[in-house]
């Protein structure tokens, strides 16, 4: 008896009809295996099933022009950004779409030196995030930023709508809480116009730093921890966090009342989930700054006029305050 089957040829890159004999042992083999276990399939008997290795995630950009699979929340809303709404202006990037207002935006701590902010203001930046302080990352002592004063005086002074952040090294809630404190004493008299941050990242060599050890679910009771006692006194809060923090530490669906800022340098943002300001360079070019220094984007929900159609709402999400909406 001849049996026929399709076979394809590599060296000549066509199929070809290829005749054998039952009598050879490797085919009939293979048809053995496969009768046998069509007959398992029909009379019952449970079969190996596939197993989807990404069920439950989503694929999402490196930050290195790869693609990599991260947890998918649900119930934390996805970003609506695209890419060819954004295009580079010398030194800044420039959103062109029309369901936002970009604003233009840096972040300075002291290792920017002294600014001069008149000339920052007249290069169009509109805002500037400020470090109030930080923690050190081997002993664990509060410090302020030795430049704050001089930065939140010298930019509401010059024009630039302000806000503030911490740099966290908590390993813990009760740190957590005593650096909202601690900053929360620092900013006593001033008028802040943006919110203010809290900023946990992993830094230092492994086995140098005191937060090594601290896992994601410890790093989300930290922020909400910050989050919350500043907010008892009154401002708005958000969470800073780059690309790989966001997705692998950060349990993202516990912290959908905070604004989120994402570290995601490129030429589009690029990060799933809906954020509010985007950092895009860490090393940009503004007048009056000796060095790089980081530069942001702010992106405001521009209002629906009742006669048009409507656009989706709550581009920022229903947890964003009208006070991060700058005048």
């Amino acid at each position: 008896m001849q049996v026929f089957f399709i076979g394809k040829s590599e060296r000549h890159k066509t199929y070809y009809m290829k005749s054998c004999f039952a009598t050879n042992k490797k085919f009939f083999s293979l048809v053995t295996a496969f009768t046998l276990a069509s007959c398992l399939c029909a009379c019952g008997v449970e079969t190996e099933t596939y197993v989807d290795p990404h069920a439950g995630m989503v694929s999402v950009s490196d930050g290195r022009g790869g693609e990599m699979w991260v947890t998918l929340y649900d119930d934390v809303p996805a970003s609506s950004f695209v890419d060819d709404q954004f295009y580079p202006d010398g030194t800044y990037i420039e959103y062109s779409g029309t369901q936002y207002k970009a604003r233009r935006g840096i972040d300075v701590s002291e290792h920017q030196g002294t600014i001069d902010w008149q000339k920052v203001h007249d290069d169009g930046v509109d805002y500037a995030i400020i470090r109030v302080g930080y923690r050190g990352y081997s002993e664990g002592k509060l410090f302020e930023d030795a430049c704050f004063k001089t930065n939140i005086e010298g930019a509401k002074a010059a024009g630039l709508k302000v806000g503030v952040y911490f740099f966290s090294q908590a390993i813990d809630t009760l740190e957590a809480t005593e650096e909202a404190e601690f900053l929360l004493n620092s900013v006593k008299g001033y008028n802040l116009d943006l919110p203010i941050y809290f900023d946990w990242e992993r830094v230092g060599e492994v086995g140098q730093t005191r937060v090594d050890d601290v896992d994601g679910t410890t790093i989300t009771d930290c922020a909400l921890a910050f989050c919350g006692t500043v907010e008892t006194a009154g401002y708005d809060t958000g969470v800073y966090f780059y690309r790989s923090l966001g997705y692998y530490d950060y349990e993202l669906n516990r912290l959908t009342n905070l604004i989120f800022w994402v570290g995601a340098p490129g030429s589009a943002p690029d990060f799933y989930y809906k954020h509010t300001m985007w950092q895009y360079s860490f090393t940009g070019t503004v007048n009056g700054i000796e060095g790089g220094t980081d530069l942001n984007l702010l992106f405001e929900e521009v209002p629906v006029s009742a006669s048009s159609s409507p656009a989706p709402s709550d581009a920022f999400g229903e947890a964003i305050p009208p006070e991060v909406t700058m005048p």
